[in-house]
């Protein structure tokens, strides 16, 4: 047996350590972007297809083997359709990734005085459509280029102000009730039409305007700021997820997160336990 082992060892070159190494990477960050998505529940379905096949083969059932070995061809193509978000996810996450750990703000060469206002606009103009129950839906652009979203709205490239957001989301406005988009140090556009999300798990509570927020970040990287109409409840929604309950501070230290921190992805993982609640009803 210990000549068996030194035989098998001696056999494994760099080469071998390496693709093993690679190929464990691969896996786990497949299995960590599956984690908790609906492709995750799909691939467990699919596991159990692929052990009955075997266990019909083991028990010479020839129907159901021949039944299941003839779905696979097609399966394979189903499988890219109903994984299409899911892929379309993962080629944009790998299209976005930095070696050099610099991000859309960095890019733009926002200094850190010129951020710091951008972020007080910002969170001042959240505040107060809080305090006055205003409806809000404004998004952060980030690695993911917005401008198909903003092309279904209005351009606006104005200066980044608290008084202009207002303005815009004002209820007499004809921009209020779609999205704002922001791009770097500019309100890109306004009245922006959003892609809803497509959970199916979210709270029936949850309106259009949270949902519509949600689902551009299934679609992109961005951050998005969502204030509920109904309560001024300010919420937060990126990758899918949404966080509630926010308050001015939480929103300015998010935001300096994504235009001053080196590595931009995830902000709002930060802030999980100690200013929101995930999915939480209105």
């Amino acid at each position: 047996m210990q000549a068996f082992f030194e035989r098998m060892i001696s056999g494994i070159g760099l080469n071998d350590v390496l693709d093993i190494a690679i190929t464990t990477y691969i896996i786990y960050i497949l299995l960590n972007f599956l984690q908790e998505t609906r492709a995750q529940q799909l691939l467990k379905g699919l596991v159990v297809i692929v052990a009955a096949y075997f266990a019909a083969t083991l028990l010479h059932l020839h129907t159901i083997s021949w039944i299941l070995q003839s779905t696979f061809t097609i399966g394979i193509f189903a499988l890219i359709v109903v994984f299409q978000p899911e892929i379309r996810r993962a080629l944009e996450v790998i299209g976005r990734t930095h070696f050099t750990g610099v991000g859309a703000a960095a890019k733009a060469n926002i200094d850190k005085e010129k951020a710091k206002h951008i972020v007080d606009e910002i969170a001042a103009a959240v505040d107060e459509f809080s305090k006055e129950k205003t409806g809000a839906l404004i998004v952060i652009e980030r690695e993911t280029n917005l401008q198909d979203i903003a092309e279904t709205g209005t351009y606006i490239h104005a200066e980044i102000s608290s008084q202009l957001l207002g303005n815009l989301f004002y209820l007499g406005s004809p921009l209020h009730d779609g999205a704002v988009i922001i791009s770097n140090e500019e309100i890109l556009a306004a009245g922006c039409v959003l892609p809803l999300t497509e959970n199916k798990d979210l709270n029936k509570s949850l309106g259009t305007r949270h949902r519509a927020g949600i689902g551009i970040t299934e679609a992109s990287d961005a951050l998005t700021i969502i204030v509920s109409e109904e309560t001024g409840v300010i919420s937060v929604a990126e990758d899918g997820k949404l966080e509630r309950f926010f308050d001015k501070k939480a929103i300015q230290k998010l935001l300096l997160d994504v235009y001053l921190s080196d590595t931009v992805k995830r902000p709002l993982d930060k802030l999980i336990g100690k200013f929101g609640r995930e999915k939480d009803a209105e």
